[in-house]
């Protein structure tokens, strides 16, 4: 009889413990998915955009994620050797291979309000006027709030 009380404690005790666990699936809560970059619309730069140097440009794009957005880095740096870091389809006419002589280097993170699932980048940029002209890459990475992250790269030009 004993065992019995002890095996009927237990398994109840077991359903406790689990009733009482919360199982949750909705996936507005549990972050499990990478946030998304948008480059549709009025998205600048894309794929083969056209800087001045000299000038500036207004960064602009959209992201969102499944619970929480966290930061957004840009990271800009010449191509003068043709590597690659293109998530893109579309290829660029690229212009002949040079040695850097005073490249643009570009890198910032960004901090996004906490609480949003969805935001709009906007930042402008200076292109300096004493830097090299050519082909370069612009960097666009996103990080939610756990850490899930996107990148995606671009192949622009910077010219006179």
């Amino acid at each position: 009889m004993k065992k019995k009380l002890r095996l009927i404690g237990t398994v109840a005790a077991a359903m406790c413990i689990l009733w009482s666990c919360k199982k949750d699936n909705d996936e507005t809560t549990v972050d499990n998915h990478a946030p998304v970059i948008d480059l549709t619309g009025d998205a600048f730069p894309v794929q083969c955009s056209t800087l001045k140097r000299g000038g500036s440009f207004i960064f602009k794009t959209k992201f969102s994620d499944n619970v929480e957005l966290g930061t957004y880095s840009i990271d800009i740096h010449h191509n003068f050797d043709h590597h690659t870091h293109s998530t893109e389809f579309e290829e660029c006419e690229l212009q002949p291979k040079k040695e850097p002589v005073k490249p643009f280097l570009f890198i910032k993170s960004y901090d996004i309000p906490s609480g949003q699932k969805n935001y709009e980048a906007v930042q402008q940029i200076e292109v300096p006027a004493d830097i090299d002209p050519g082909d370069y890459h612009f960097m666009i990475s996103i990080s939610d709030h756990v850490g899930w992250s996107t990148i995606k790269g671009l192949s622009i030009q910077i010219v006179e």
